[in-house]
């Protein structure tokens, strides 16, 4: 199994196809054109097997203001496993390669996660943000509180995690906001 990286603009239009047709095969049809912008733009990691496209996922970079700092933060976006092939370490082996991602390039990891895909990042160490969730939109800050406790975080290297007694201001896009 080999886990393969790059960014957006190196995969190709057909391996692009690929990854697209995964992520709606695996969220059943539930992968909207935001979503897909969301997952562009980034470091993709990737497997492929005999039939093609096995898993996927991507880091993109996004701004979340703390307390004043604007912190560099590595979001998994587009994380899946063909219908197949799940349960086999597939998805930890595509996480592994994005963290070294965000480790190498970030200040901190975000995603928001299913609750069925929360399970896999808290077994390799990402935490439940246990403070409030916001965004940075057109007017101005604005509470998520349907968004805490679905956002997940990870320190990059060895730096710590934000103090949770502040919320996380996310940066602003169409769609889902995190």
């Amino acid at each position: 199994m080999t886990v393969r990286t790059a960014p957006t603009h190196s995969l190709g239009a057909g391996r692009l196809t690929a990854v697209r047709a995964l992520l709606d095969s695996a969220f059943d049809g539930d992968f909207s054109e935001e979503d897909w912008d969301h997952t562009l733009g980034g470091v993709h990691a990737w497997i492929e097997d005999g039939a093609g496209l096995v898993a996927h996922g991507a880091v993109v970079q996004r701004r979340v203001l703390h307390r004043g700092r604007s912190y560099r933060t590595g979001y998994v976006e587009g994380v899946a496993v063909r219908a197949d092939a799940r349960r086999r370490g597939l998805g930890s082996a595509v996480m592994d390669a994005l963290e070294r991602v965000i480790d190498a390039t970030h200040a901190l990891g975000a995603l928001s996660a299913s609750d069925e895909g929360a399970a896999l990042y808290r077994g390799r160490g990402w935490q439940v943000w246990g403070g409030r969730i916001a965004v940075l939109g057109p007017d101005g800050v604005v509470r998520l509180p349907e968004e805490e406790g679905g956002v997940l975080v990870r320190p990059a290297g060895a730096l710590a995690l934000p103090d949770p007694g502040a919320p996380l201001v996310f940066d602003w896009r169409d769609g889902d906001v995190v």
